[in-house]
């Protein structure tokens, strides 16, 4: 028998390290474009290898925690960031470190979907609370990473602190050995005739396609904001990365107060109030001439993107109860094909008329968002009163 709050203990600290995996690359892009002499296109290529690595990691995890538990795949998924640090940080050629950020993604992938769809087996009714509750420990990780990066910079070097990250993953991966978790859902084999009709699930594909949106805005946020601040703003090198660490705990705090909300609030009006305030984060990103513009500008945005991912992970997990790991990772590939696929056009852009155009690529992205929301929530509400039962 398991213990629930030490599963959800589990969890968190891998959700932790997702955040961590999430923003190790605008944490240390700068420094490994001076390393590498990269352009912005090989930046680009390394923003789109770590959301490709993280979809390999989300199409792989449904199946296994479904078929197999969650205990061994998150440990080893753990093992496997941990390896992708150590890489970036002893790498002497530059394909060696677009590997190392394919396998650190790789590791987050299973990470995020692996938690995501363990608290949602293990949390009953509860699920939006429990899940935005994991989702602060998202924001532990991306908070502390450029956090205590910026710190020790002026007494280590970046690749020697990466090494360190590297050493500190493998305490939570010692925890999650330690522990038991739930039981497989399919004792008697994977069921892939009834896992295939989610692909064609109406409902779950449009609920996806508003993680599509919101995967691309968070991740071109977290991956350029730092070389924004930098080209446009003339920022120094510690204030802009720092600027992640206010994006970080701007998310984290809105995180802790999503549950209190949405028990006083539909989801929907939740969804639509953070998407604002992302949206007016953008235009402020666009005036931004100091850091006092740049970090209210951060701190609007992770305002708002604190809700679409726990709300719409909780609504597909209460959709699908039997195949929460199968329904959720279909989610995931599809977000994180956003991801993978903006974060690269920015590259391009960026290429081609300097890094000033992101603001209004950034605005492009948001508003292809608020049209799938809305289409997404009334076909989420229809759907609803009749849920399917995959079990």
């Amino acid at each position: 028998m398991y213990s629930t709050r030490k599963v959800f203990a589990a969890a968190c600290a891998g959700m932790t390290l997702f955040g961590m995996a999430m923003l190790s690359l605008g944490t240390v892009n700068t420094f490994l474009a001076q390393r590498f002499s990269l352009d912005q296109m090989g930046i680009g290529s390394l923003a789109a290898l770590l959301p490709f690595g993280i979809l390999t990691g989300s199409l792989i995890f449904g199946p296994v925690v479904d078929r197999f538990g969650y205990k061994s795949p998150l440990a080893t998924a753990a093992l496997i960031l941990s390896a992708g640090f150590l890489m970036v940080a002893r790498a002497e050629s530059f394909p060696i470190v677009q590997t190392a950020f394919f396998v650190i993604g790789l590791g987050g992938g299973v990470l995020n979907g692996g938690t995501n769809a363990l608290v949602a087996d293990i949390s009953g009714e509860s699920k939006s609370a429990r899940l935005s509750l994991l989702g602060v420990f998202f924001g532990v990780g991306a908070l502390g990473m450029p956090a205590l990066t910026s710190l020790l910079l002026r007494t280590v070097t970046p690749m020697e602190i990466i090494s360190w990250f590297a050493l500190a993953i493998l305490l939570p991966l010692a925890y999650m050995l330690a522990i038991r978790f739930p039981s497989p859902k399919q004792h008697q084999g994977f069921p892939l005739a009834m896992a295939m009709t989610l692909v064609r699930d109406r409902t779950l594909i449009l609920l996806a396609m508003i993680l599509f949106f919101e995967s691309a805005a968070e991740g071109l946020v977290s991956n350029w904001t730092p070389a924004y601040f930098q080209g446009s703003s003339g920022l120094e090198p510690e204030i802009a990365i720092f600027m992640l660490t206010v994006l970080s705990g701007s998310l984290t705090g809105a995180r802790l107060v999503l549950g209190w909300a949405l028990r006083r609030a539909q989801p929907r009006t939740v969804l639509i109030g953070c998407l604002a305030t992302a949206g007016v984060g953008t235009l402020l990103l666009a005036l931004t001439t100091n850091a006092y513009l740049a970090a209210g500008a951060m701190v609007l945005l992770g305002i708002g993107f604190a809700a679409a991912f726990p709300v719409i992970v909780s609504f597909i997990a209460e959709l699908f109860p039997g195949l929460t790991g199968t329904a959720i990772g279909i989610a995931l590939i599809i977000a994180l094909t956003g991801n993978m696929a903006l974060n690269y056009g920015v590259g391009a852009a960026s290429q081609a008329w300097g890094i000033g155009v992101f603001p209004g690529y950034l605005i492009g992205v948001l508003l292809c968002l608020s049209v799938t929301l809305l289409v997404g929530m009334k076909s989420y509400a229809l759907r609803k009163p009749k849920l399917v039962n995959s079990e």
